[in-house]
Order: structure tokens, then C-alpha cells, then sequence
């Protein structure tokens, strides 16, 4: 792969990104409340940016490299997650699932190890799932709920679930993420899990200590009494089980929101009527986040079309020099595009085929370069105080997205984890000799 066959693109296309950044993170810095300024309002604007940009090509063709990025089948099934995710999230709370889920947890685990318990179930769930957006929305009550009845700070609790998010929708077989490391890297499955298992664990095992560590005094507060009905918390279960067989997640969620509703409906929690609406409650939840996403996805299209992309590309992928130095520019590759995007799934997509390139030139096995695209774009992801996942809980938890960051201590050590990987060669078994 020579220089000359990167394309160098135009750094001047990444303007509105740098105007979305400027609006939605920095009017919330200045201000001190990050409410100030409207997501959808801070997306539009750089997309006006984006459309008024690059002369040469008319405004109809701009236009439709707008709708063409929005309507992406990535980002089209997002959407269809985030909704159903966000209905079953609904019809279970009503049905008192999260009470009850609530309930059994402060009754069984101790009060400080509560916090550890709910990071462990969520790393459950996301790896059963393979969303991380599906299991926040799904445990974001109950964190809610375990704040509420102690004296954990509700940061700490949505930090908790956006860690264990994380840890399934980088090793979970059926993420999105996941197939597309895979297919980009033109790897097995079964082969890009091993070589991440041993970079991921250590992370998921000190994350686990550090909440524990935190919350050590969390018992303090916590009632004597916590009535559930195991019936209730079926759902969850049953959701988590059907994951674990690989069920696709759309059919996962819809059996959710039916099974809950059957059971809301024998136990007479709601009426029919009533069961309908929490779903249409659930989707309007969910209305706001879903139009970010569609908007997200045809500004990124408008900079890709205007060569801001090729120009992170190449800048990132030039000083690579050795097989460490290819790993650390797929490492850097994957993390600049994920920060431009705000989406690990796209960002994955996008740089893989650079990323083959690299890997190819510098004989870097390719179950090595797929666990390290799914390694860096998750960590950065669970840090983004504007993608979807910490978007999701501070919504849930009525927070600004800034104040969860520092909670969310399993995508930075991943991120360590995925450094240190590369400077010490560990696992051995995934480097080709």
C-alpha cells in the first residue's frame, strides 16, 4: 500500500462537525448545562453548514447525499432498536418488571455490591443482546431504581450500565459491531473472539473492583424490606435467554414487549388499550434520539462526499512505519473516525477497508486488526457524551451526558487494555510470526 494510493482528501469538509461540536459541547461548557443547546438544533446547524459547503456539486445532489446517509440500512435498523428497545423498556416498567427487578437485587446481593452486580447483568445482557443501546434503555430504570434506595449517586449507576453495555457490544457474536470488524477484516468469528476475550477481560475484571470499591458503604441506606414477584422479572430473563440462543435482537425485543404484555395483562396491571399505549409511549421516548441518529448519519455521508473522511484517513494511516505502528494507526484510524461519527458501528465500516490495508502491509493477522477496530470504537463510544449510549441514560436519569464520562470506567480501560495489548504483543497467539 503506497502513500500515493490514500487519498488525501479535504480537511476543510470536517467545518461541520467542528460546528456541531462547538454548539452542543461547548455552549454546555460555557452555560454549565448541556439542555442549553438542542441536540437535533446543534446537527442542524452543522448540516446547513455541511449543504452550503463545496460549490462544485449542486445542492439537489447534496441533498441526496443527505437522505442517502440518513437512510442507510445501518442506521434504518438503529432506529428500529431504538424504538422497540425503547417500547419494551416501557411496557415492562408497567407491567412492574423493574420494581420487581429492582426489588430481587437489593434483596439478594448485599448493599455494596449492588452496583458491581448491575455492571455484571448489563456485560450479560449486551453480550446476549448484542446492543448496547437495547440494554441500556432496558436497565436504565432499574439503575434508576438502585439509586433511588441507596445512596449511590445516579452518575455512578448509568456509568455502571454504559460499562457493561459496552463490554457485550465489543465481544458479543451478534453485534453489529462485531460482523462488521469481522467481515471488513475478512476473519472467523469464533477466531476475532479469542484474540479479544484476553484484551477485554482484565478491563471487565478491574472495572468490577472499582465499583465495588466505590460503593463498599452503599448498605447504609438500603430498607429492610423489598417485595418482588419473580413473575415479573420473566422478561428480562426471557429476553436475556432467547439472546443467548442468537435470536436476532428485533425478534428478541418483540417477544419482550409481547411477553411482558401477556403478563401485564393476567396480572391486571393494565388493560389492552392500555398495553398499547406504553408501546406508542415507548416509541415517542425514543422519537428524539432516533430522528439524532438519522441526522448524525447524513451529515457524516455530507463530510465523507466532501473528502473529510479521506482526509482522517490518510493523515492517521502515513506514519505508520511497523507492524506496531500499523496496529497503533488502526487503533488511532477507528478512534478519530468514531469520534467524527459518533457511531462505532459506521466508524468500523469506514475504516476497515484502510484498515485491511494497513494490516495486509504490515502483516498484522486479521483477527488482530478486527478485534482492534471492535476494541478502539467501543472504547470511544462509551466516552462520547454525545453518542447514543450516554445520550440514552442521561435522558433516562435526567443528567447532563458530561457528568456520566467519568463514571463510565470500562471503556477506558479498555482502551488501556487495547494499548498496553499492542506495546507488550499480548495475546502472542494473534500475531502472525
Amino acid at each position: 500500500m503506497e502513500k500515493k494510493d490514500l487519498n488525501k482528501g479535504n480537511g476543510w469538509a470536517l467545518i461541520p462537525f467542528g460546528v456541531f461540536i462547538l454548539l452542543f459541547i461547548g455552549s454546555g461548557i460555557l452555560t454549565g448545562d448541556f439542555y442549553k443547546m438542542p441536540v437535533l438544533v446543534a446537527v442542524f446547524a452543522a448540516i446547513l453548514v455541511a449543504l452550503f459547503m463545496n460549490r462544485k456539486t449542486a445542492f439537489q445532489t447534496k441533498l441526496q447525499q443527505l437522505t442517502e446517509g440518513g437512510g442507510h440500512s445501518n442506521i434504518i435498523l438503529m432506529v428500529i432498536i431504538f424504538l422497540l428497545a425503547g417500547a419494551f423498556s416501557t411496557v415492562a416498567e408497567g407491567m412492574g418488571a423493574v420494581d420487581s427487578t429492582v426489588n430481587l437485587g437489593l434483596s439478594v446481593l448485599p448493599g455494596n455490591l449492588l452496583i458491581v452486580g448491575l455492571f455484571i447483568i448489563a456485560c450479560f445482557i449486551s453480550i446476549s443482546m448484542g446492543t448496547s443501546v437495547g440494554t441500556i434503555v432496558a436497565l436504565a430504570p432499574v439503575g434508576m431504581g438502585i439509586a433511588e434506595q441507596t445512596d449511590v449517586a445516579v452518575a455512578l449507576t448509568m456509568g455502571a450500565i454504559v460499562s457493561g453495555a459496552m463490554f457485550g457490544d465489543n465481544l458479543s457474536i451478534i453485534s453489529d459491531t462485531t460482523i462488521a470488524a469481522v467481515r471488513t477484516q475478512g476473519t472467523e468469528m469464533k477466531d476475532k473472539f479469542k484474540a479479544n476475550f484476553f484484551i477485554v477481560l482484565p478491563a471487565a475484571i478491574v472495572t468490577a473492583v472499582i465499583f465495588g470499591v466505590l460503593t463498599t458503604d452503599a448498605a447504609s441506606t438500603l430498607q429492610e424490606d423489598h417485595p418482588f414477584n419473580i413473575v415479573k422479572v420473566l422478561p428480562y430473563l426471557g429476553v436475556l435467554i432467547f439472546a443467548i440462543m442468537g435470536i436476532n435482537v428485533i425478534y428478541v425485543l418483540m417477544g419482550g414487549i409481547g411477553f411482558a404484555g401477556l403478563i401485564g395483562l393476567i396480572m391486571g396491571d393494565f388493560s389492552v388499550m392500555e398495553f398499547v399505549t406504553l408501546v406508542g409511549d415507548g416509541f415517542a421516548g425514543m422519537q428524539e434520539l432516533a430522528l439524532l441518529v438519522i441526522l448524525l448519519g447524513g451529515l457524516v455521508e455530507l463530510i465523507r462526499q466532501n473528502g473529510g473522511i479521506d482526509f482522517l484517513l490518510q493523515k492517521i494511516s502515513r506514519g505508520a512505519h511497523s507492524n506496531r505502528g500499523g496496529e497503533f494507526s488502526i487503533a488511532g484510524l477507528v478512534s478519530a473516525v468514531n469520534v467524527s461519527t459518533a457511531n462505532n458501528t459506521i466508524s468500523i465500516m469506514t475504516a476497515g477497508p484502510l484498515a485491511k490495508q494497513i494490516s495486509e502491509r504490515f502483516e498484522i493477522d486479521s483477527k488482530r486488526s478486527a478485534s482492534l477496530l471492535d476494541i478502539f470504537s467501543s472504547s470511544v463510544q462509551g466516552l462520547l457524551p454525545y453518542g447514543a449510549q450516554i445520550l440514552s441514560v442521561a435522558g433516562v436519569a435526567s443528567l447532563s451526558p458530561v457528568s456520566i464520562v467519568p463514571y463510565c470506567f470500562y471503556p477506558i480501560l479498555l482502551a488501556i487494555s487495547g494499548l498496553l495489548a499492542i506495546v507488550f504483543r499480548f495475546p502472542k497467539f494473534t500475531v502472525r510470526n
